[in-house]
C-alpha cells in the first residue's frame, strides 16, 4: 500500500542565523511534518529541552529523536521523559529508538561498547519496559538486562497507547526487530563498525537497500500495510548542476554516477528532479517519510518547493 509523502527536518542545533525557537518555526512554515534530532554526546543541543521548546513554539510540528540511543538512558527514565514530552506537545511526539552505534559516544562517556547483538537484545527489552510504563499500571519485569519491581509509570502518554514508534537500523537483525515492533521503520546504512566509514558508504548504495527492504517486508508479515518506511538523507544538494555534483559524489565514494544518484543517502538536483527521484524511490522501496538535514548539503532554502509538490500525495 502506497503511503503519502511527508517530510522531516533533522537538526542538531539552531539553523545558522536563527535561534532554536526560530528554527522550529521555520521548519513548520516550510511545510515539514516533523523536527527530529540525532542522539549523540557531542556537537548538538540536549534533546528533551530542545524538543519541548520546539513543541511550545509550534502548533502542528511533530517532534522526536532519530533515534534515541537505548544505552544512554534507563527505560523507566526514557518512558517518563517521552510521555511528558507527549503531554507538552499535546500528542505530537514520534518516539524513535535504536540500539546505539557510535563508538565515540561510548568511549568518551566510559560506557561499555558491547557487541551489536547484546545492544539489540537490550533495546528490545527496553522497548517492552517502556510500553509497560505507558500503561500507567504497576508492573514487574525480569529480563536479562532490566529488572523492574512494582513500578507504576507516570504520566501516561497524551496519545492513547503511546506515540508512534520509529525503530532505526541498517543491519538485518535490527531491521527484523523494526518490522515486528515499529510503526515506522527507519532504514540506514549498517553502522556495525561504530562510525560512518567505508563499510557504511558501501551499504548506502541501492542494491543494499533492495536487500534491506526485502528483509523488512518478509519479517513484517501481516503488519506490512500498516508500516511507514523512513529514509534519512545525509546530504541534499538542490542545484541546477546535478551532473557536476553527482560526479563529485561518485569520486568521493569511489563509485559510479549512476549508483550514487540512486543512493537513498543522497538527494541531488533541482526541486523538480528531486521530486521525481523521491517518487521513484517510493515506488522501488516504499520510502514515504523522508528526512533531510539542514546542514547536510546546499540550497536547503528551496526544499519547500519539493514539499509543496509531494507532501500528502
Amino acid at each position: 500500500m502506497t503511503k503519502p509523502f511527508r517530510f522531516g527536518l533533522q537538526l542538531h542545533s539552531p539553523i545558522d542565523g536563527m535561534t532554536w525557537a526560530d528554527s522550529a518555526r521555520y521548519a513548520e512554515n516550510q511545510g515539514f511534518d516533523s523536527i527530529l534530532m540525532p542522539d549523540h554526546f557531542h556537537h548538538q543541543f540536549g534533546i528533551f529541552t530542545s524538543l519541548a521548546a520546539a513543541a511550545a513554539v509550534t502548533t502542528r510540528l511533530k517532534v522526536g529523536a532519530l533515534v534515541f540511543g537505548n544505552d544512554y538512558r534507563h527505560p523507566v527514565m526514557l518512558a517518563k521523559e517521552v510521555a511528558t514530552l507527549d503531554h507538552i506537545s499535546e500528542g505530537r511526539v514520534e518516539f524513535g529508538i535504536g540500539a546505539g552505534w557510535m563508538r565515540t559516544d561510548y568511549e568518551q562517556s566510559g560506557m561499555s561498547y558491547d557487541r551489536p547483538g547484546i545492544r539489540i537484545e537490550r533495546m528490545v527489552e527496553s522497548l517492552e519496559v517502556i510500553k509497560r510504563c505507558w500503561t500507567g499500571e504497576a508492573f514487574d519485569y525480569e529480563g536479562e538486562h532490566y529488572s523492574i519491581a512494582g513500578y507504576e509509570g507516570y504520566p501516561k502518554p497524551f496519545t492513547p497507547g503511546g506515540p508512534k514508534i520509529i525503530i532505526g537500523g541498517g543491519g538485518p537483525r535490527m531491521l527484523r526487530v523494526a518490522a515486528r515492533h515499529a510503526d515506522i521503520v527507519g532504514m540506514t546504512a549498517n553502522l556495525r563498525a561504530g562510525e560512518v566509514g567505508v563499510d557504511a558508504i558501501a551499504d548506502s548504495m541501492s542494491a543494499a537497500y533492495d536487500a534491506k527492504v526485502a528483509g523488512v517486508r518478509e519479517a513484517a508479515g501481516n503488519r506490512l500495510d500498516d508500516l511507514e518506511f523512513n529514509s534519512l538523507t545525509m546530504s541534499t544538494s538542490i542545484t541546477d548542476d546535478s551532473a557536476g555534483t553527482l560526479a563529485l559524489f561518485a569520486e568521493l565514494f569511489s563509485n559510479t554516477v549512476e549508483e550514487v544518484s540512486q543512493s537513498p543517502a543522497l538527494l541531488v538536483g533541482s526541486p523538480a528532479q528531486i521530486s521525481e527521484t523521491l517518487q521513484q524511490r517510493r515506488e522501488r522501496w516504499g520510502f514515504n517519510y523522508v528526512v533531510v538535514q539542514q546542514d547536510g548539503g546546499q540550497g536547503m532554502e528551496r526544499f519547500n518547493e519539493v514539499i509543496a509538490t509531494l507532501a500528502g500525495t
